[in-house]
């Protein structure tokens, strides 16, 4: 087996490959380049990435690359999975609640400049990529409408781990952790299960369940317990309300989910999250294809019946 760990999309990655041939080290040994290249395309934080350039392109059609228009063309159809409740349109909502720049460069205090214009009185909902985004496939460009930018931070990181482990799979059994972000390619080297564990946030060192994969599988955890921060003298988090353009109030401090690949677990996850406990459960149980496991503010813990078969039976 051989591995490797480095730092991109503003997370830690972990990759691993069960393989012991001098052919899986090399291919891991390109994977950083590979988060490089996806982050220099898609990271809002980078002034020169081509989001960044689209997204200041003050409305004028631009031609993008393909990784970009795949990454757009995935948030579509992860707006329509998950009934508007996951887009990328809410940029500027996400700066001006203080998530302005990447999580490492932060105040370590958490704490944001007081701003008494915000919390806005007027719910401002996010809009729908169908109007914010026009796409001619024929000259491969994209427009934004006006005032509309783009963040496509959760989409690019379940994309990514799901594209490295695909990647990785020509060589062995692969996987790839983006940050939580949980992509494997198939069972281990003989049939043999991976086993991830689910964090508990309020003990991070212990585990809330262990699970075992054997097959192509994505998992995601979304959750207000670690990218937060402070405004006005309240706690702020990042995942936010597209109906309203606020972070979302719910009673969930996590929601991991297991799904066919990272990027649907990711959305599922999110929405599950800005649901709540018991809208998110039933919206899980919901789709046969997804097992979840939600954390509830008090400290509770909410499982999908699906979940089960990921666990292993004790004796």
């Amino acid at each position: 087996m051989h591995q490797i760990e480095f730092r991109a999309m503003g997370s830690q990655m972990h990759a691993i490959v069960d393989d012991d041939s001098a052919a899986a080290a090399e291919a891991l040994a390109q994977v950083p380049a590979w988060f490089e290249a996806w982050e220099q395309a898609l990271s809002r934080f980078r002034p020169d990435s081509e989001l960044s350039r689209l997204n200041q392109a003050h409305g004028q059609a631009m031609p993008v690359g393909p990784l970009l228009w795949d990454a757009v063309d995935l948030a579509f159809t992860t707006e329509r999975a998950s009934g508007g409740l996951v887009t990328p349109t809410q940029l500027s909502a996400l700066e001006a609640a203080g998530y302005d720049r990447s999580f490492d460069a932060l105040p370590k205090s958490g704490e944001r400049p007081a701003d008494p214009e915000w919390p806005l009185g007027v719910p401002r909902p996010a809009p729908d990529l169908s109007r914010a985004v026009r796409r001619d496939a024929r000259q491969h460009t994209l427009q934004l409408a006006d005032g509309v930018r783009l963040d496509l931070g959760g989409v690019g990181k379940g994309w990514a781990a799901d594209e490295a482990a695909r990647r990785l799979a020509g060589i062995g059994p692969a996987l790839v952790d983006a940050g939580g972000d949980i992509s494997i390619s198939a069972a281990r080297a003989g049939a043999t299960p991976w086993t991830v564990s689910i964090a508990n946030p309020f003990f991070p060192d212990d585990g809330l369940e262990s699970l075992q994969l054997t097959r192509r599988l994505g998992l995601a955890t979304s959750g207000r317990d670690h990218r937060r921060w402070q405004r006005n003298g309240r706690w702020l988090h990042h995942i936010l309300d597209p109906r309203t353009g606020q972070p979302a109030q719910t009673d969930l401090i996590t929601a991991t989910v297991l799904a066919a690949t990272t990027a649907r677990a990711e959305m599922a996850a999110k929405v599950a999250l800005i649901l709540g406990s018991q809208a998110g459960l039933a919206w899980l149980a919901a789709r046969t294809d997804l097992a979840g496991c939600l954390v509830m503010e008090d400290g509770r813990v909410l499982r999908t019946d699906s979940l089960a078969a990921y666990t292993p039976v004790m004796d």
